[in-house]
Order: C-alpha cells, then sequence, then structure tokens
C-alpha cells in the first residue's frame, strides 16, 4: 500500500477556531448538506393535495435532484482549482437555501424539476468541497477502503435521517416546516462561513477554460428524458401514448448528438477514452441491475405499507431506524473486508447481494395483512445491510480501474445509473409488474364473489370488495417478490462464475497541488 507523508491542515480556517474542531465542523457541515433535497418523499401525499400535483411529478423532482447530483461530478474539481472553499461553499450553501424557500411555492412542473436540479448541483458541490479538505483526517494515507465505507455512512444515513426529520415535522406542524429546517441550516452555514472562513486556495487559479458546457447540457437532456421515459411511462400506457412515441424518438437522438459531439471536440464534457476502460461497462451493469433491485423499496415496500397494512407516515418511518442500522454494520463490515483483511471485492459483491435476497425472501414469506411490524424488522436490516456493503465496494472497483484523469468522469456516469437510472427503470418494471398481476389475479379469484351466500340481512359488498381489492394486492406484491428473489439469485450466480483477482496494493492518488499542476498544463497546451 502507498504512504503518504503529507501532514493535515485546514488553512482556511481563521486563527481562533481551534485545530482540533475544525474537521468535526466540517463534518458536521456536510450533514447538513446531505439533509437537504429538492422536495422530500415523506411528505409526498402531503404535497400532492396541498400543491395539485401528482406522485409521478413528485418522483421526477426527486430524479431531477439526484440527476443534478450526479452529473456534477466532472466539474466538481475545476470548481476546485477555479475558485476558494469559502467562495465555493458560500455559494452551495445560498443555492440550497434559495431552493427550498422557492420549491414549496412553484406549481409549474418544469421550473420545479429546474430547481430541484440546481438544489442537486448545490449539494453535491458543497458535500465535495468538504470532503476533500478532510480526507487527510479521515486517512492520512489516502486510503479509499477507509474513507469510502465512512462516506456512504454520512450519505445514506442522512437519507434514512430526512425521512425521520421530515414525518416528524408533518405530524407536529407542517411539511413546509421540512423546507424552513433545511433552510435555518443553510443561514447557520452561512454564518459560519462567514465568520470563522477566509479565502484560501493552495495553489494558482485556474481558469474555467476548456469546459464543454453544452455537452454536459446535451447529457442532461438526455438523461431527463429517460428519466421522464420511465416515471411517467405507466401513467402515460406507454407506446399508447403520442408524448412516449414522442419521447421513443428524441431520446435516441439526443443520445446520438452526445456521441457524436463526445467524438468531435477537444475537450468533451465525458472524454471518449474514458469509455475504453476494460471493467467500465461490467461496473456499470452491476450497480444498474443492483439499482433496480433496490427499487423494490420505493414500490412494492411503499404499496405494502400504505394500501395493504394501512401504516400511517409516522408508523412506516420507524422502520428507518433499522435500515439505518443495517446501512451502519455494512458499511463497518466492508471496512473490515476490504482495509483490515484486504479480502476479495468481488466476494463482497456476492455477501451484499446474499444480504439483498435474504431481504426479497424475507418480504415474500412474511408478507401478510395480519403479521406485526416486527417480523419485518430483520429484512429491513437485511436492505440496509446490502445497501452498506454493495455501495463502497462498487465505488471502490471503479476507483482501481479508473485513471485518476478520467475517475470522476466515469464517476458522473456511476453516479448518474446508481441514484437515477438503475431506480427509475427498476421502478417502472415494478409498477408495471403491478399494473399486470392486479388485473390478472382479479380474473383468476373473481369467480369466487360469485359463490357468495347472501343472508337476509343486508350484505356488505363494499366492505367485502375492499378486503378483496387488498388481498389480491397482496398476492401480487408477494408474486413480483418472487420473481425479483429469482432475478436476485440468478444475477448471484453469473457473478459466483466471475473471479476477481484480490487487489492488495492500491494506486496512488496525487495530492491536490499535483493535481492542479497536471490541469494547468493540459489547459496550457490546449491554448498554445
Amino acid at each position: 500500500m502507498s504512504h503518504y507523508n503529507a501532514p493535515f491542515s485546514m488553512p482556511m480556517y481563521k486563527e481562533f477556531v481551534p485545530p482540533k474542531l475544525r474537521p468535526w465542523i466540517y463534518l458536521l457541515v456536510i450533514v447538513t448538506f446531505q439533509l437537504s433535497g429538492g422536495v422530500y418523499m415523506g411528505a409526498v401525499n402531503q404535497m400532492m393535495g396541498s400543491m395539485n400535483l401528482m406522485r409521478e411529478d413528485l418522483l421526477m423532482c426527486l430524479y431531477c435532484n439526484l440527476a443534478g447530483m450526479a452529473l456534477w461530478f466532472p466539474m466538481l474539481f475545476r470548481m476546485k482549482f477555479r475558485f476558494t472553499n469559502k467562495t465555493l461553499l458560500t455559494a452551495a450553501a445560498t443555492g440550497v437555501l434559495a431552493c427550498n424557500l422557492i420549491a414549496p411555492h412553484i406549481t409549474y412542473q418544469p421550473l420545479l424539476w429546474a430547481v430541484c436540479f440546481i438544489s442537486g448541483i448545490c449539494k453535491i458541490q458543497g458535500t465535495f468541497e468538504c470532503f476533500s479538505n478532510i480526507q487527510l483526517w479521515i486517512t492520512p494515507k489516502r486510503d479509499f477502503t477507509v474513507f469510502f465505507p465512512l462516506l456512504h455512512i454520512i450519505v445514506l444515513g442522512c437519507v434514512q435521517v430526512s425521512d425521520m426529520l421530515c414525518v416528524w415535522f408533518i405530524h407536529h406542524y407542517h411539511w413546509h416546516y421540512m423546507h424552513l429546517f433545511i433552510c435555518s441550516l443553510m443561514l447557520a452555514d452561512l454564518m459560519f462561513f462567514r465568520t470563522c472562513l477566509r479565502h484560501f486556495r493552495f495553489m494558482k487559479r485556474l481558469p474555467l477554460y476548456g469546459i464543454d458546457w453544452l455537452g454536459g447540457i446535451l447529457w442532461a437532456s438526455f438523461v431527463v428524458q429517460l428519466v421522464y421515459l420511465f416515471t411517467f411511462g405507466d401513467w402515460y400506457d406507454w407506446l399508447n401514448s403520442p408524448v412516449i412515441r414522442r419521447l421513443a424518438i428524441t431520446i435516441p437522438l439526443t443520445l446520438g448528438v452526445c456521441i457524436w459531439r463526445m467524438n468531435t471536440i477537444r475537450h468533451p464534457f465525458l472524454e471518449p477514452q474514458m469509455w475504453k476502460s476494460r471493467r467500465l461497462f461490467p461496473i456499470l451493469g452491476i450497480i444498474t441491475i443492483v439499482e433496480g433491485l433496490f427499487a423494490t423499496e420505493h414500490v412494492l415496500e411503499e404499496t405494502f405499507f400504505s394500501e395493504v397494512m394501512h401504516y400511517a407516515e409516522t408508523v412506516s418511518v420507524q422502520f428507518n431506524s433499522w435500515v439505518l442500522g443495517g446501512i451502519i454494520a455494512g458499511c463497518m463490515f466492508s471496512y473490515w473486508w476490504m482495509h483490515l483483511r484486504h479480502f476479495n471485492y468481488m466476494k463482497l459483491v456476492l455477501v451484499g447481494l446474499v444480504a439483498m435476497l435474504g431481504y426479497i425472501l424475507g418480504f415474500y414469506f412474511t408478507i401478510n395483512s395480519n403479521i406485526h411490524m416486527s417480523h419485518l424488522y430483520l429484512p429491513l436490516v437485511c436492505r440496509g445491510f446490502a445497501h452498506g456493503t454493495l455501495s463502497p465496494v462498487i465505488l471502490m472497483a471503479l476507483k482501481e480501474s479508473m485513471s485518476f484523469q478520467h475517475f470522476f468522469q466515469s464517476l458522473g456516469v456511476y453516479q448518474t445509473l446508481h441514484l437515477t437510472i438503475g431506480g427509475v427503470i427498476g421502478s417502472a418494471a415494478y409498477t408495471q409488474g403491478l399494473s399486470y398481476y392486479m388485473p390478472d389475479n382479479f380474473a383468476r379469484y373473481g369467480h369466487l364473489l360469485e359463490k357468495t351466500i347472501y343472508s337476509r340481512t343486508p350484505f356488505p359488498l363494499g366492505t367485502y370488495l375492499e378486503q378483496f381489492s387488498t388481498q389480491m394486492l397482496e398476492i401480487s406484491i408477494k408474486q413480483i417478490y418472487g420473481w425479483t428473489a429469482y432475478v436476485c439469485l440468478l444475477f448471484f450466480l453469473i457473478l459466483l462464475l466471475y473471479d476477481a483477482p484480490v487487489r492488495r496494493n492500491m494506486k496512488r492518488i496525487p495530492n491536490w497541488k499535483n493535481i492542479g499542476i497536471q490541469m494547468r498544463n493540459s489547459l496550457n497546451r490546449f491554448n498554445r
């Protein structure tokens, strides 16, 4: 393993801030950024009523926020070498503050989606800027087998905590208060940046030359169109709608223009050399399938909790603490596996898939309208454990497969599949499965209604039909979980046939100064 002797310091702080507190404050700032969002899915039912929006509209807001985070990854270092730490953090906090102030009052959908997209950009910029400055504090040797598990504890944990906070505000106050709470956190951050930070850069400022802004817009347009297709496809009845037929034409055209531009200009947003890595496409395929499996959370779980068990949000959110426990356990296990034991990365992927299979089978054998909620704790812990193991190890495999020059570009593609496309494709598949199995089960079991024996007293037909519909939905969810288990098991067996060597020697990651010098030299060649 490579060793680094660079001492840790945070010269962007003013002198009166105690040195021992400086990295902990940045860690707290990271949490405030990660708790933010454009809209908050814990309040989706309340927002649908007050904003006159459909569930698909709000899901589109979520995916636009995630797409903004993913597509901004190739720009993170360019921003870091152009602006000071204080400028970037102030701009990011101001952007999140503005988006949370205006988002609850926007009902025009494209504008709301754009606001959520910008909020995602500001969120990832603030998170990256803080993490990049405390990385040597977390791991003085820049060992990413230490850094990635800790990163995912914070990132994945904040997702669960954000939902719990949102439901708490809804129960005691109003869903607007979640936005106001995030605004108050951003105001506190801005006050801290104003009083405790100074403008600092560790090398000469690099101008924003050679950035393919149009290419970035084209790739963003492609991703947003793809997300729109799979989010609204079931509502529009897929190809029976002219909207979906037009998208089926414009999406390949947009992708073609992106590829043409990537191969014809000097500095494209995503460079062609990045796609030539031998292991890139297998990693992207793995993360897409994994995220498709995790999409059961947003379709099957929520449908079961709300429509079959009739849990209120305050009851359903109690499961988040169990998922959070599984996430922490999974990330610590991946730390033990990769850092302490140096075991095979592919075997850790298989361990994560076993946990995922345990979650799916746990729901398949447990789903029943008469169960106690405690019966679902173990499957949810398995889901959190799977998320906590798979996310760090797949990201670690990507880092080991790419050169540093193209790592953040590949990370943008990876996060696009990880945060948006993989999940939205999985959600569309499960939604389509429910649309198929519900009428099918009504047709198979509907003859039971004809054999109902009416007594002389009035027969409660409405109540009986409601119970019958709930039972058909329960059976449909169980069937889809069964097919998902088959897919997960098949994917596990395919990966079991593939063996990767143990990676004991980590690639050396250059320090920030050397990275900036390399970028400056490339810009000088470009200018000449």
